[in-house]
């Protein structure tokens, strides 16, 4: 009995040695589908400021927010999940126009989850004050291969980027 035991546990062995390894993906090969997918990230990025300038920061950002989604706002707490949806559905966005240009950003190998960063600028519909600041977005691609944002925040203050 032991020895059958050891002649099927040996067999297993074999087999498992025996299946066909996948090969590996050419350098080049992962490289170029590594910038596509940032090149998707930035493009998300670019689709979500064009929808905040035409459609208003409040439907953009409820369009664009994960369902887990956090806000970090100054002088608040990080808003969650449902919280940030219901926060931002409570926003008044009548009074002024943002805008951003995402600089930068990359893709985690995993291909899942990525990150933007740029400029940002808020105008108000009445009066010259222009506020700038920077971002960054945390990205996490959904089952039908769109991105949304897991994470928001911005840093006021960076002066005239004109």
């Amino acid at each position: 009995m032991v020895r059958f035991l050891l002649f099927l546990w040996g067999m297993g062995c074999l087999a498992g040695c025996l299946q066909p390894k996948k090969p590996k993906p050419e350098p080049d090969d992962d490289v170029a589908a590594k910038e596509e997918m940032r090149n998707q990230l930035m493009e998300a990025d670019r689709r979500f400021s064009r929808m905040c300038m035409e459609k208003g920061y409040k439907m953009a950002f409820l369009d664009n927010i994960d369902s887990n989604g956090v806000l970090l706002r100054p002088d608040m707490v990080p808003v969650i999940g449902a919280d940030a949806v219901d926060y931002l559905s409570q926003q008044s966005d009548g009074g002024f126009t943002m805008t951003w240009d995402p600089r930068g950003g990359s893709v985690a190998a995993s291909g899942d989850m990525g990150y933007t960063f740029g400029l940002y600028s808020i105008k108000p519909s009445a009066g010259d004050t222009v506020i700038y600041g920077t971002y960054v977005n945390i990205w996490k691609r959904q089952a039908d291969g769109t991105w949304k944002f897991v994470l928001d925040s911005g840093n006021e203050g960076i002066g005239d980027i004109q």
